[in-house]
């Protein structure tokens, strides 16, 4: 039986690209992730974040020391999730904004593209 190659949407690309950066880099990917890309705007909006150490800080009152770190975490992958954007759009990336929420357990990655015809 020849199977065809699953052709993924660079929309989908990016949503599971971002999920695997996150687990690589705190040990646990969110289970949900959507990413909509508009004309000049990628946003990443993804569920079920938190890692269980970090649920265990929440749960203890420490929910901005949870906060500060994942913005540690957001900024030392900044490189690698603007690459999965402008490597899948073949657009510049020209911001990136990243934040996160506790309850509900939600984090968004935005992403400004550089005007199409733009050098």
């Amino acid at each position: 039986m020849d199977r065809q190659r699953e052709v993924r949407s660079p929309s989908a690309t990016i949503s599971s690209a971002t999920v695997q950066v996150l687990h690589r880099y705190t040990g646990r990917g969110p289970t949900k992730a959507k990413t909509i890309v508009g004309d000049d705007l990628v946003t990443v909006l993804m569920a079920d974040t938190l890692t269980q150490g970090e649920r265990t800080l929440v749960d203890s009152g420490h929910s901005d020391r949870v906060l500060e770190v994942r913005h540690d975490y957001q900024q030392a992958m900044r490189n690698e999730l603007v690459e999965i954007v402008e490597v899948q759009l073949d657009r510049k990336v020209r911001a990136f904004m990243s934040q996160n929420h506790i309850d509900p357990d939600l984090a968004v990655e935005v992403f400004v593209l550089e005007p199409v015809g733009s050098a």
